[in-house]
């Protein structure tokens, strides 16, 4: 292939003609996959998400176990306390000695009724983390099937389109190189533009495809004639005549049946 500088206008046309069939191509198999990619990606991260806190309610089920035990073991002390102080006041000299054992009882008592009631709420905890355990896990066996499913799907559409955008993907490269650089820039700022990437349009029925405007007579014959770029004063679309669409098409519907 010719290098960039030598180059014709019609060269370059057909170059640039040549590049957005194929980027179009591209286009239509990226559409194919639509939004899988991302609907994978993101139920990726919802399953990711839903394990993390999965794992964090089992760990908080084992801290308030550890609580509750520690709880207990803290009422057989206070029992313990209390037994010893009742034990004491049987030997007491006075009543202040009676009246402050008395104090320590009952100050024990009240440490064991607020540990009964907070491993109560603990206990009441658990039972709603082990609630909440249970409809996270079946949240996260639908979303990994779904999950699965989904892959699968992505999977199916890859490996039958891997290797013709890979192909497609080196010769939009290919051309690329071919083209100048102020050009490229330009084709790839009008794709980027317009909702469909077509940034290089051939003339149908006097208007430029997909537009309704009305290519001047004179306009025509200037993008028939292929002397320079020519581009849609309404669409901003580089244009090119029929015939070299024509030509370009069959060359490019050629080189994209032997993927």
């Amino acid at each position: 292939m010719a290098t960039t500088k030598e180059l014709s206008v019609e060269d370059k046309l057909r170059a640039l003609y040549d590049l957005q069939l194929i980027d179009s191509r591209i286009d239509e198999i990226r559409n194919v996959r639509g939004e899988l990619p991302l609907e994978v990606e993101d139920l990726e991260d919802e399953v990711a998400g839903l394990s993390t806190r999965l794992e964090k309610f089992k760990l908080d089920l084992v801290s308030i176990e550890d609580q509750i035990k520690a709880k207990k073991n803290a009422i057989e002390e206070h029992q313990a306390a209390i037994k010893r102080y009742t034990e004491q006041q049987k030997n007491v000299r006075n009543n202040r000695e009676f009246n402050s054992l008395t104090k320590e009882v009952e100050f024990q008592e009240l440490e064991i009724q607020l540990a009964e009631k907070q491993i109560k709420e603990m206990k009441a905890s658990i039972e709603h983390k082990k609630e909440v355990i249970s409809s996270s896990k079946e949240k996260l066996e639908q979303k990994s099937t779904h999950l699965k499913h989904k892959k699968a799907e992505l999977n199916d559409i890859m490996s039958e389109t891997q290797k013709e955008e890979t192909f497609l993907t080196e010769k939009s490269s290919e051309y690329e190189a071919l083209i100048e650089e102020r050009l490229l820039a330009a084709y790839k700022r009008i794709r980027k533009s317009v909702i469909n990437g077509l940034a290089v349009v051939s003339i149908e029925r006097g208007a430029s495809a997909g537009s309704f405007f009305t290519i001047p007579p004179q306009t025509q014959v200037e993008i028939a004639a292929r002397k320079k770029i020519i581009t849609d004063e309404h669409s901003g679309r580089i244009l090119v005549d029929a015939a070299l669409a024509d030509e370009e098409k069959e060359k490019m519907q050629n080189l994209f049946s032997k993927i």
